[in-house]
């Protein structure tokens, strides 16, 4: 039987469109070994940690995520079992299998010893080692938090203050919708519902701290197939500005370097050339005003984090009587502002 179970499970009405499911059973991989389609690394300082499978027990009257784990109180898990007390180190065991946008994802976790650190938690939109989220729980400091590493740089901890016992499994679920993210602990939410448009999508991994020797027991992802941040920035547009007559955003090929329309309102327009006028609002980054049966169009470029122009956006509405040129770049300036702080990179916008 293959480690990872798929199936779908039908329309959710919290999620739009149809939902799937993965259950990582560990139990299924072989003792000493790490499971396979996960990558090891390290964020920080220090050397990857080593994440192996091991015999451990489990608490019979914590329900299984998986209705195929056996019901023995020994079990083979997922543990971190180096020791590296280095300060700034973060092991992370990431599943390299897919990437998720919108999921809901719940695991169990054991912390098990550590003189320096007790952590164990959830890393999640993974850009890279030096870009994600992640929500950790500390025994030794009693908190529950939420940080964000962007650059390599980690935010202030949001979160509470919370006994959490060593050597008791404890079940965590994590919630991504957009940029809304909340978080579970025990079957209790632990955090305030948190908004951030930092990533929208991104790889899920195990996370720990230091010499942290921590154990996982399972993993159940339940998520919406992702479509590109393109398509999900054209549909959130023009849901939030039902008057525009259309929405496109062009943007180079990666394996062609041709520019196309990767996203638009009308979808018969996917993977046509982009008119000739879209490079130079991508590569001088000048904003292109035109007209057309019945519509006035503005296309404009969209920057990435770093300021560069990656793609253009073009934005056909309605024209007004009297309007000019100068008020219909005012018109589309909004809903350019509206998606660059969700751009991240060119790579980010397309997958």
């Amino acid at each position: 039987m293959r480690p990872v179970i798929i199936a779908l499970i039908g329309c959710l009405l919290a999620l739009p469109s149809m939902a799937a499911e993965k259950f990582i059973d560990f139990s299924e991989f072989k003792l000493n070994e790490t499971p396979k389609g996960f990558r090891s690394t390290v964020s920080g300082e220090g050397q990857p940690g080593t994440w192996h499978i091991v015999e451990g027990e489990i608490d019979l009257a914590l329900p299984p995520i998986s209705p195929k784990s056996p019901v023995s109180n020994k079990r083979l898990v997922l543990a971190q079992v180096a020791q590296d007390t280095t300060d700034e180190h973060f092991p992370l065991l990431i599943y390299e299998e897919d990437t998720f946008g919108d999921f809901t994802v719940t695991t169990h976790f054991k912390l098990v010893s550590g003189k320096v650190e007790q952590m164990a938690g959830i890393a999640f939109r993974i850009q890279d080692e030096k870009n994600y989220y992640y929500i950790r729980a500390s025994a030794l400091g009693n908190t529950f938090y939420f940080f964000k590493i962007v650059n390599g740089v980690r935010s202030a901890p949001i979160g509470t203050k919370i006994e959490i016992p060593k050597n008791v499994w404890h079940e965590l679920t994590i919630e991504c919708k957009g940029d809304q993210i909340r978080a579970w602990l025990n079957g209790k939410e632990a955090l305030p519902q948190l908004n951030d448009p930092s990533f929208a999508n991104g790889k899920i991994g195990f996370w720990t701290k230091s010499d942290a020797v921590s154990q996982f027991r399972d993993l159940k992802l339940t998520y919406t197939p992702r479509t590109s941040l393109a398509e999900v920035l054209v549909r959130d547009i023009m849901n939030k500005y039902p008057r525009l007559v259309g929405l496109q955003i062009c943007a180079p090929d990666p394996k062609t370097s041709e520019l196309k329309v990767m996203a638009s309102s009308n979808p018969a327009e996917v993977g046509q050339p982009a008119q000739k006028e879209i490079r130079s609002v991508i590569e001088q980054q000048l904003v292109h005003h035109g007209k057309g049966k019945d519509t006035v169009i503005i296309a404009m470029p969209l920057h990435d984090r770093n300021g560069e122009s990656v793609a253009a956006v073009k934005v056909l509405m309605k024209p007004f009587p009297g309007q000019t040129e100068r008020n219909a770049i005012a018109r589309a300036m909004p809903i350019i502002k509206a998606m660059e702080p969700r751009v991240q990179t060119l790579k980010d916008l397309l997958e």
